[in-house]
């Protein structure tokens, strides 16, 4: 079966799925999306990141396509007519259709609505074989990552850049401060030499990220400590452990940096430990989020 889209108020086949060229997410990257993990028939942490959208639209100036309901029964009918219960959805808002001048339309147009869903494997069964290198890259990305946007081309290269060199993620640091920002599509976490979980604190050079948002609130649940502060690549190369968290990453532990092991070059206690905290949040939903 082909697998359906839904695209301005259409569900359609892929492959017959289309957008008009002068759509301004196509030609200005002039738009916001969201990923979220599909577990089990439930959209995890679905709040936060129906929250990171609106917000990213405020930033940007441009509205809801539909209220958050209607939205919610989009994102559970795409799910449904794909026949999807562990997967990936991807909706994308854009400033809509209008002739190509860079300012916003003069007269308001509706903005555009794409959803779609894949399916991923499950969640892993064991942390042991979750473990991967990641490579470090210079920061070039605009000076609002906070906002959810479209435009990601420097990610791309970072990423191609780590591929290339059999890694499956760049962490970005400042080439000014050499101070670290997060991955290039991952929040970056390092255990530090003493021994602290830490996080790079939230600013416009980073993206809030909603798995994050959702391990700090599981953190806090089980008074494990932890600091949102930044870090350098001289104390990331002293961590004794790392790891990603993402919508598609989970807690997913970096034994290797730049060719380098980090710590002993295998998963961690520490890790391990998140890792079957978010399993346990994956499989029952975020409480007493902060």
């Amino acid at each position: 079966m082909s697998r359906i889209a839904y695209v301005n108020g259409r569900y359609l086949p892929q492959p017959e799925a289309a957008v008009n060229i002068e759509d301004r997410g196509y030609q200005f990257g002039d738009g916001i999306y969201e990923v979220v993990h599909l577990y089990d028939g439930r959209f995890v942490d679905e709040d936060l990141h129906l929250d990171r959208l609106e917000r990213s639209l405020r930033e940007i100036a441009l509205p809801m396509p539909m209220a958050r309901a209607a939205l919610r029964q989009v994102l559970r009918e795409v799910a449904r007519r794909n026949r999807v219960t562990e997967g990936l959805l991807y909706m994308q808002v854009t400033r809509g259709v209008a002739r190509r001048e860079h300012a916003f339309p003069a007269k308001p147009v509706p903005p555009a609505l794409v959803v779609t869903i894949k399916r991923i494997p499950p969640y892993p069964a064991a942390v042991d074989r979750w473990g991967a290198a990641a490579i470090t890259q210079p920061d070039l990305r605009w000076a609002r990552c906070d906002i959810k946007t479209v435009n990601l081309l420097p990610n791309c290269l970072a990423r191609q850049a780590a591929k290339e060199q059999g890694a499956i993620e760049a962490v970005l640091y400042d080439p000014a401060t050499e101070m670290v920002t997060e991955g290039a599509a991952t929040s970056f976490w390092i255990v530090d030499e003493h021994g602290t979980i830490r996080v790079r604190h939230l600013d416009h050079a980073i993206l809030p990220g909603c798995t994050r948002a959702a391990l700090i609130a599981e953190l806090r649940q089980a008074g494990i400590p932890f600091e949102t502060r930044a870090f350098s690549l001289e104390e990331m190369r002293r961590a004794r452990e790392a790891f990603l968290t993402s919508a598609t990453s989970f807690v997913k532990p970096i034994v290797k940096i730049d060719g380098r092991p980090v710590g002993d070059g295998q998963v961690g206690p520490v890790v391990r430990q998140l890792f079957d905290i978010f399993a346990r949040h994956v499989k029952g939903g975020l409480k007493n989020a902060a």
